[in-house]
Order: C-alpha cells, then structure tokens, then sequence
C-alpha cells in the first residue's frame, strides 16, 4: 500500500532579531484606546512568562513571504536530493500573501505558489502550484493534502510550505504585536511503500459557528489613526480556553486511527502559539490516556523565534533533524504527532512514524 513520508525538510529563519526590550517604548493600548495602568516593563515580564517568548525573528525589508517560502524550499529540496522538475505539487500555506515592508496590502496574484516555483525555475507544466489558507495550521493541512494525493496516484513528490511575514500585519499598539514574527519551513513528501513508515493517520476539524472571528481582522488601538487599516486580532483567552478542549481530542482521535500505542510517541511537534498553552494542551493530551507527560516530548523553538504561523511547525522540525535543538532527535522507527490549532477556527493532527 502507497503512502508518504518526509525525505526533506528546509528553513529559513529571518537574520533580524527583535528582543523583548526592543517593545519597551511602545504606546501599548487596551482595545478601547486607553492606556494601561502597568508600565512597559511589567506588561513584557508577564508575556514573557505566559507565552515563553524572549525574542523574535523579523524579515528584511527586501524579502516578502514568498521570498522566505522559496529560500525553505530549497533547502528542502536539496535535502530530499531531488530533482525539482519531478515536483508534482508545491503547496504554500501561507495567511497574508506578500505584504511589502512599510505597507499592509496583501499581494496574492499570482499566488504565492506559483511565485515560488517560478523562483525555482520549473519548467514541468504538470508541477501544479498553489495557496492554502486555514489560518497556523496550514501548514500540516497542506501535508495532509499531499499525502491524499500521493496515496490516490495523483502524485509521486510534493514540496509543502508554510510561510509568513506577520510582523508587517501586526498594530503597534496591541500588546499581541509581541508574539508575532517571521519565517518559513518546507518538507518534501514522497511516496513509499515502506509498511508501517510516513503518515499514519489524521484528523481535522474546523469550528464556525460560534469561534469563526476568535482571530481577525481589526482596527488598531490607537483611536488617533484615521487611515483605514486593518490588522491581525486575536481573542487570546477565547482561543487558550478553546485549544485547550479541543486539540487534545483531535490528536486522540488522529493517534486511535493510527492504532499506535500512546507509548510509541516520541515527539509532539505542536504549533509553538503560547508556551503556556503548549504545555496544557500535552498534558490534557497524556492525560486522556491516563499517562504522565514524558520528558522532552515536547521540542519548544518559541522563546527564540516566536510565533510565525504556519511556519512554527515545519520550522520545529527541521531544526530538531537538523540537531540545532538542544537534547531533542528523532530516530528512524519513532512516531511523532504534527498538531496546530488558529484561525478558522481550525485545529488538525497527524501520526507520523520516521
């Protein structure tokens, strides 16, 4: 039986380093366009030890999200060591397009993946290209989509991306701006007939009813501007609360399709959104089988790069195969859990045996 494995993976993280001090003079504003009653320095105190982050990448001005996906990608493709005209997909998942440095206008014609394969030079017409939008997870469903065309024929090798400038659609104002940043990460899937081996299972779930604009776009904080921008919001304590019960449940529901044991799950590579939040997710996670959490299951990139959307994932893994996190690998035969929750409200998982 044919499915799919990773034989590539590939990042590019942003070279501009903004540290949690460099927030310090900031005029952050509550949603009303009143200030807070703690200064600057308590504010960043508390998002450090709430989210974890203790700084964050910011693209050069003369790279847009497209630029970032391209450098992941080939990365990738040479680590795969393939020929990219045999690329049957290249599937970026991205949020907001190419937005230029000192703009907040999306740029989405051509797409994103038809602007990477043109960086690439590809001249096979039947690599097809193009976008995903399904907010932080969109990257693993964009993994889902090639591993369902790899096991219908459909394909034989997919480049998959998830890239992001958020650092350009953030208000100033909004203490939320601090999470935000940029990057890329790139896998390529390949077919295999290795029983037992690639992606084993997946689910995933979008909830609209009630949850649809928990992240959106919005107006800034700051009353005094009169243009008509707008910029990413998110309900933070909505969305923690929400992730909380629910991503659990989609990662138990990918892990039984799989028929693995709770016990084989080396790794947990989940979208580095909140530490905090991380943590609890994993803990509820073990906890619907009544096991403990084990150490080092959970591999954390945010307290250096911040939250890059569906970057965060591809990211995370690369890094870890790459060996550039401390005491953190992943050996042939160990099953891991690829899972992301944002806006949508979306949330998936996937059960991946190397």
């Amino acid at each position: 039986m044919i499915s799919s494995k990773i034989t590539g993976t590939g990042t590019f993280i942003p070279s501009i380093i903004k540290e949690n001090k460099d927030f310090l003079d900031k005029d952050f504003l509550n949603e009303d366009g009143t200030s807070f009653s703690t200064d600057n320095d308590e504010i960043i105190e508390k998002f450090k030890a709430i989210t974890g982050i203790a700084e964050r990448r910011y693209a050069k001005p003369e790279f847009n999200t497209s630029d970032l996906a391209f450098f992941a990608a080939q990365k990738a493709i040479e680590d795969a060591n393939i020929n990219k005209e045999d690329l049957s997909y290249i599937i970026v998942a991205h949020n907001f397009g190419d937005v230029n440095a000192g703009s907040n206008q999306t740029d989405l014609l051509p797409s994103l993946a038809t602007r990477v394969k043109h960086k690439l030079g590809i001249e096979n017409p039947n690599c097809v290209a193009y976008d995903i939008l399904f907010g932080c997870p969109g990257w693993v469903e964009a993994t889902i989509q090639a591993h369902a065309f790899i096991k219908a024929g459909m394909a034989t090798k997919c480049l998959v991306i998830g890239a992001e400038t958020l650092s350009r659609v953030v208000d100033e104002s909004d203490r939320d701006s601090m999470i935000f940043s940029d990057g890329a990460g790139a896998c390529i899937l390949e077919a295999t007939e290795e029983v037992g081996s690639g992606v084993l299972s997946h689910a995933t779930q979008t909830y609209a009813k009630d949850e649809a604009f928990y992240l959106h776009y919005g107006e800034s904080f700051n009353k005094t501007k009169e243009d008509d921008v707008r910029y990413i919001k998110m309900l933070g304590r909505k969305i923690y609360e929400f992730a909380l019960v629910n991503v659990p449940i989609a990662m138990k529901v990918a892990l039984d399709k799989s028929g693995v044991s709770i016990d084989e799950v080396k790794k947990v590579f989940i979208h580095q959104a909140n530490e905090k939040m991380d943590e609890a997710i994993i803990k509820r996670f073990f906890r619907l089988f009544k096991k403990k959490v084990p150490e080092g299951v959970m591999p954390m990139s945010i307290y250096k790069l911040g939250n890059s959307s569906v970057a965060t994932v591809p990211t995370l893994l690369d890094l870890v195969l790459k060996g550039q996190i401390e005491n953190q690998e992943v050996n042939k035969g160990d099953v891991v859990i690829f899972t992301s929750v944002g806006a949508g409200m979306n949330l998936n998982a996937i059960v991946y045996r190397f």
